[in-house]
C-alpha cells in the first residue's frame, strides 16, 4: 500500500469516526472504532487461511450474494468442525466461528438485525476466552456495548452500533485486508485520536519519527553500530509500551531478514494495555510471539522480572521506552533495597524518570542497547538524580545523549532527549547530538522529517562529529562539569559574530558621501532647468 493509499484509508476511517461519534468523547469512541477494525482483521485473516486450507472444498457463492461461505461449510460439515478448528489453531493460532466473523456481523448490521448487539457481545467474549490458545481475558473490557452513550434504550444502541459497523464495512471494503494494510490504518487512527486527546495522548502514543529513531538505534549492533543491523534479537522489551507502536517499530526496522524471538511489553493503563494486545495481533504477531503484561513497572509486579539473582534474571537485547515525563511517585523505604535501585539510590518523589530508566536498564543484556525518551531535566537536575547520573557515567553505561526539538509531542511542548545506554560499550566517551534546531515547524506540533531522522541515526551509527551539531566528550571533561549532561555545555549553538573591518566600513561611508553629493548636484541642475525655485 502506497503512502497515499494508507493516508486515504486512514482518512476514510477518521471521517467515519467524526461523523458517527456524535456527542461521545473521542477517547471513548476510539475504543469502538479500533475494536471493530481489529475484528475485521482477525476475521479476514482467518477466512483467508480457511480458504487456502479447504481449497476446492471452500464454498463458492455468487459475487452479490450475502451468504457467508464459512457458515455454509460449517453447516454442511458439522461432524468435521472440531477437528478442523484444531487444525486451524495450529495454522493461524486462533479460531473464529462463522457467526462471529466480521462478514456475519456486518451483514446483521446492514439489515439492522435486532440480534446484532447480542451476537457482537457473544463474539467479543468468545475471542477473549476461546479463540486463542493463550487467554486474552478482558481484551474488549473497555468497550461497553450497553453504554447509554450509544443510546438510551437497547434498540437505540443496536441501531447506533449497526450504523458504525455498516459505515466501516462500506468504507474499507475496497482495501486489502492483510496485516500491513490494516495495521497501517490502525496506527493512523491511533495517531489521529492522540492528536485530539491532548495531554492524555502521552499515555499511549509516541510520534512515529521519534519511534523510528529509537528503533533504528536499538536494532544496530551494540558494540559497533557501523557494522549495521543485527540479524536477530532474542527478546525486545518496552516497560511503558502504550499501544505497542514502539515495539512494532523495532520489529519493522529490524528488516525482513531480521528475526525477533519474543516481544515483551508492560502497560499500567487498562485501555492502553488492550490497545497494545490488539495492535500486536493486528500486525500479524502471533499470540505466542509476544507477551504484554498489565501492571506497574515501578513496583515491578510482573513475576517474570522478580528474580533477584542477576545471573538468572530475564535479559533483553533491545529495550525502548517512552515513560510518563516527571511522573510523581511515592517509593516506600524498602524500595531503597530493591535490586533495581540499590546500587544507585532512589529517584526523587517529584520525578520518577530515573526510576523508570533504572528499571529498564537492570534487565538489559550485555550485548543489548537501551534507548529511552526523557525530559531534559534528567541531564542536569541535582540531588538524587545527580548521584544516579554520576554512577551511570562512572560505570560507562551512558553512550549517547540526543537533544530533540520542543513541541514534538501531543502531550507536552517541552523539549525532550533520548538517552542511549549500554552495559558493554566500546567507546570511552559520550556522544552528544544537538538536534534541537532541525525540524519542520507545524501549527500545533513540530515535526521531524525523514532527513532529520536519518541525520540523527547516521550521526549515532558512525559517531560523527559536526560543528554545532555533534561532539564526542571524554568522561574527564564531563567530570569537570560536575557530571552535568546539559548539551549546551558541550556543543555551542551560538553563531559567530561577523568580524567588522573598520577601514573597509569607513571607505564605504566616504564613497556614499561622494555619491550623495553627486546626486544632489544633478538634482539641483534639473530644478534650474525646470525653473523651480525649490532650492534653500
Amino acid at each position: 500500500m502506497s503512502e497515499e493509499e494508507k493516508n486515504r484509508l486512514g482518512q476514510i476511517l477518521w471521517d467515519i469516526a467524526n461523523d458517527l461519534r456524535g456527542s461521545m468523547n473521542a477517547d471513548d469512541f476510539r475504543d469502538y472504532m479500533l475494536s471493530f477494525l481489529f475484528l475485521r482483521y482477525l476475521s479476514s485473516n482467518y477466512e483467508n487461511a480457511v480458504k487456502k486450507e479447504l481449497g476446492s472444498d471452500y464454498p463458492k457463492v455468487e459475487e452479490d450474494s450475502k451468504a457467508i461461505p464459512l457458515q455454509i461449510w460449517y453447516d454442511e460439515n458439522p461432524d468435521d468442525v472440531n477437528m478442523f478448528e484444531k487444525m486451524m489453531r495450529k495454522k493461524v493460532h486462533y479460531v473464529i466461528p462463522p457467526e462471529f466473523t466480521w462478514d456475519s456481523i456486518a451483514e446483521m448490521a446492514r439489515t439492522h438485525d435486532a440480534e446484532m448487539f447480542i451476537t457482537l457481545e457473544k463474539g467479543f467474549k468468545h475471542i477473549e476466552e476461546e479463540s486463542f490458545e493463550s487467554s486474552f481475558q478482558g481484551l474488549f473490557s473497555e468497550i461497553n456495548l450497553s453504554s447509554e452513550k450509544l443510546g438510551k434504550t437497547p434498540p437505540d444502541r443496536n441501531k447506533k452500533l449497526c450504523d458504525i459497523i455498516s459505515k466501516i464495512a462500506n468504507g474499507i471494503k475496497e482495501f486489502s485486508t492483510d496485516s500491513d494494510k490494516l495495521g497501517d490504518a490502525y496506527e493512523y487512527l491511533i495517531g489521529q485520536f492522540a492528536a485530539g486527546s491532548g495531554k492524555k495522548a502521552g499515555e499511549f502514543y509516541t510520534p512515529q519519527a521519534i519511534s523510528t529513531i529509537l528503533s533504528e538505534i536499538v536494532t544496530l549492533d551494540a558494540q559497533d553500530p557501523r557494522t549495521g543491523k543485527k540479524s536477530r534479537l532474542d527478546k525486545v522489551f518496552d516497560f511503558a509500551c502504550g499501544s505497542g507502536s514502539l515495539l512494532l517499530n523495532v520489529k519493522k526496522h529490524l528488516g525482513k531478514d531480521g528475526t525477533i524471538g519474543k516481544i515483551y511489553g508492560q502497560e499500567s493503563n487498562i485501555t492502553t494495555y488492550n490497545l497494545a494486545r490488539m495492535n500486536m495481533l493486528l500486525h500479524g504477531v502471533k499470540d505466542n510471539e509476544f507477551e504484554i503484561f498489565h501492571g506497574d513497572s515501578l513496583t515491578n509486579d510482573w513475576d517474570i522480572l522478580q528474580e533477584r539473582n542477576p545471573n538468572k534474571q530475564m535479559k533483553f537485547n533491545a529495550i525502548v521506552a517512552n515513560p510518563p515525563f516527571s511522573y510523581r511517585w511515592d517509593p516506600k523505604e524498602e524500595m531503597a533495597k530493591d535490586f533495581r535501585f540499590a546500587s544507585y539510590g532512589l529517584a526523587p518523589k517529584s520525578a520518577a524518570d530515573f526510576a523508570f530508566l533504572l528499571h529498564g536498564f537492570n534487565f538489559l543484556a550485555d550485548d543489548g542497547t537501551m534507548a529511552i525518551i526523557l525530559p531534559h531535566g534528567v541531564l542536569f537536575r541535582g540531588g538524587a538524580e545527580e548521584k544516579i547520573r554520576r554512577k551511570l557515567l562512572e560505570k560507562g553505561y551512558i553512550d549517547t545523549v540526543i537533544g530533540l526539538p520542543s513541541n514534538l509531542f501531543f502531550s507536552t511542548g517541552i523539549p525532550v532527549c533520548i538517552l542511549v545506554l549500554k552495559r558493554c560499550k566500546k567507546s570511552d566517551d559520550v556522544l552528544f547530538i544537538n538536534a534541537s534546531e532541525h525540524f519542520e515547524k507545524g501549527k500545533r506540533q513540530n515535526k521531524l522529517l525523514p532527513e532529520h531522522v536519518e541525520k540523527i541515526v547516521s550521526t549515532y551509527q558512525y559517531r560523527k562529529e559536526e560543528e554545532r551539531y555533534s561532539k564526542r566528550i571524554s568522561l574527564e571533561r564531563i567530570e569537570e562539569e560536575g557530571y552535568n549532561l546539559n548539551i549546551s555545555r558541550y556543543i555551542s549553538t551560538a553563531k559567530d559574530e561577523r568580524k567588522i573591518d573598520l577601514k573597509e566600513e569607513h571607505n564605504k561611508l566616504v564613497d556614499l558621501e561622494k555619491d550623495i553629493a553627486k546626486y544632489i548636484k544633478e538634482h539641483n541642475e534639473f530644478l534650474k532647468l525646470l525653473k523651480l525655485d525649490l532650492l534653500p
